[in-house]
């Protein structure tokens, strides 16, 4: 009985060495990237103490995208983008996430200014050469571009304005009348011929200092693999804690050196059955995955919309087209969009959606709707890839990004926008246009569920074209309603009778809803709900430009230096107002909003006041929640 718990303690021992060995000889991998010990995480798994050293843990965003969180001694830390790992040198350069865009305009601003964790407490030092720029925040004026100013986006929507200097440089403005400063590290390399967006976007170099490459190289060349045996919350890294796991035909000659001919036999037959075991688990769970019923949902819409399906792009062909996914355009809930360029040379935006949204839905509404489409205010799909689980819509290129980095600014019922009046009236009449093609031109009704500016996409002329067709829902023309499960969309745009179905039926009226809403933002220059407003009677807009239409009174709107920016002003505003009507019965068509956007002001009326109060404070909680 003894010997046989002896020999039982001897075989898991081995085994559980087999088995670090295995892992641990597996490298992180994250899109082109991989690195080893004394990093882990990944493919050497985070759950697996002994692949590597306490706070080398390496986390893969996005399928592409390398991170690192470094911690001090209080166990705080902040979230670095890897860009690269030089591990004979031992040389890491990060870049914190939270502030690598913010000179290209447009971003959030960071949760909290906050200076480096790297140099407290962490196992990780500057790199020689390295230089602190300071970045002062919450500054009451606009600095220049040229010295270093730019602003972003807090959390309420409000313009931060910013201002980055290197330490030496003297700003031509007074900073000291700015909230704070933190120091932002820079490589000294990079400060020759850049923008200073570029110097922070490009990030800083650090070393690891103790000899984890000298000992996982000794340990290589032994033909074994390097792990780590210390505490994972410990940060100070510990020679002794170091192993180098013995290669596994080494391990099986110690097996059969110590059980024996003898056992032999038995534990060829206990290796083969938990082999067995594994493998069949493994392919079973492999299997199981690829032809999950979603996954084949997917193939079923692409073989039966074949000959309407835009061009199918394999993984390989999306890493070629956007260079492994240099260049960020944005980022959302279903992924990240990258700028790319075709074969013929000409530019795209590939749509990268998340493996985590894996039931298929939206890349089918967006494929099945948008490849249904052609017109100049609808963006058009030029490809898709169904790879697996690798999803990719490629679009045209819309070099001016979306609508609502032209309308949105820090003074409330101001727009100090760069586009006249006139060029946002004829975005207004482009969308106007292409939401009443995909209502009625299209064989198959397309409703989008989802209008807002951040769905407006423009063109290097501004011409305005319609994308993200995620949520939208496809009907016959001869259908009244549209039937849905769940509410969709966006708050702050979403019809009443969405939410409730005491307001009314779902249909292409809640597309109507939307565009109204986003028309008013467009004239206010704001979202429509301000719980920041003075006057309680100003937090939502269109009961506040509805009064003042009613009584006559001055728009109170920047920027009208003629007849007819006023005249197609409050044309829009009129258009807006009857487009929110709280019953679906009372809003117009999007023909009828077509030729009352094209028609004379005179033939327009002041439409009853929406009764949305309650309604709309409740979209702006939800959407603050």
């Amino acid at each position: 009985m003894q010997f046989e718990l002896l020999f039982l303690a001897l075989l898991v021992s081995l085994l559980q060495l087999c088995n670090s060995s295995g892992i641990c000889s597996k490298s992180f991998k994250c899109g082109d990237d991989a690195y080893s010990y004394p990093f882990w995480g990944g493919g050497r798994p985070s759950d697996r103490k002994y692949c590597g050293v306490p706070g080398f843990q390496l986390d893969c965003r996005d399928s592409v995208t390398t991170e690192i969180v470094i911690r001090n001694s209080d166990v705080s830390g902040q979230t670095y983008i890897v860009w690269n790992i030089s591990e004979a040198n031992q040389i890491m350069t990060i870049v914190r996430s939270d502030v690598r865009n913010l000179g290209f305009g447009g971003w959030p601003c960071p949760s909290a200014f906050l200076n480096d964790t790297v140099s407290y407490n962490s196992p990780f030092e500057y790199a020689p050469g390295t230089l602190n720029y300071t970045l002062f925040y919450g500054c009451p004026f606009n600095f220049s571009y040229e010295s270093g100013g730019y602003d972003c986006n807090d959390a309420n929507d409000n313009i931060n304005n910013l201002c980055l200097t290197a330490d030496s440089v003297e700003s031509n403005q007074n900073t000291s009348e700015c909230q704070g400063s933190i120091l932002i590290p820079v490589r000294s390399s990079s400060v020759r011929g850049n923008s200073l967006q570029r110097i922070i976007y490009e990030g800083f170099d650090v070393t690891y200092a103790a000899s984890y490459h000298s000992d996982c190289v000794n340990c290589n060349k032994s033909g074994g693999t390097c792990g780590y045996k210390g505490d994972i919350t410990y940060s100070e890294y510990r020679y002794e804690n170091f192993e180098c796991y013995p290669a596994e035909r080494n391990l099986r000659r110690i097996i059969a050196f110590v059980i024996g001919p003898i056992s032999g036999f038995i534990l060829v037959i206990i290796l083969a059955c938990i082999c067995w075991r594994r493998k069949y688990s493994l392919v079973n769970s492999i299997v199981f995955w690829k032809r999950s019923k979603n996954a084949e949902k997917v193939e079923e819409f692409l073989r039966n919309n074949g000959s309407m399906a835009p061009k199918r792009y394999t993984y390989s062909d999306i890493r070629r087209m956007t260079d492994s996914f240099k260049d960020k355009l944005g980022q959302g809930g279903f992924g990240g969009v990258f700028k790319g360029k075709l074969h013929d040379g000409r530019l795209v935006a590939v749509k990268v959606m998340r493996e985590s949204k894996g039931d298929g839905e939206d890349f089918i509404n967006e494929v099945a709707s948008i490849s249904r489409t052609s017109h100049v205010n609808v963006v058009s799909l030029l490809g898709f890839c169904f790879d697996g689980f690798k999803r990719a819509l490629i679009y045209e290129f819309m070099s001016n990004g979306s609508l609502e980095k032209f309308i949105y600014k820090n003074k409330p019922l101001e727009t100090s926008s760069s586009l006249p009046w006139e060029k946002l009236y004829e975005i207004v009449v482009g969308v106007s246009r292409g939401l009443e093609y995909l209502h009625r031109g299209c064989n198959t009704r397309i409703v989008h569920f989802d209008i807002k500016p951040h769905n407006i996409l423009l063109n290097e002329n501004f011409c305005p074209k319609i994308s993200d067709f995620g949520l939208a829902k496809l009907c016959s023309m001869q259908e009244s309603y549209v039937s849905m499960l769940d509410a969709r969309g966006t708050a702050g745009y979403i019809a009443p009778e969405v939410f409730s179905r005491n307001f009314g039926v779902v249909s292409h009226k809640s597309d109507v809803y939307s565009f109204g809403m986003m028309v008013l933002e467009i004239v206010g220059g704001r979202k429509n709900i301000n719980g920041l407003a003075d006057r309680t009677s100003e937090i939502f807009f269109p009961h506040w430009i509805h009064t003042r239409i009613e009584l006559n009174e001055n728009l109170g709107l920047h920027g009208i230096t003629s007849e007819t920016d006023a005249e197609i002003t409050k044309k829009m505003i009129l258009v807006g107002l009857s487009c929110i009507q709280t019953n679906p019965l009372d809003r117009p068509p999007m023909s009828k909003v077509v030729d009352m956007l094209e028609g004379s002001l005179e033939s327009l009326q002041i439409p009853p006041k929406a009764f949305l109060s309650s309604f709309s404070g409740l979209q702006h909680d939800s959407s603050n929640s």
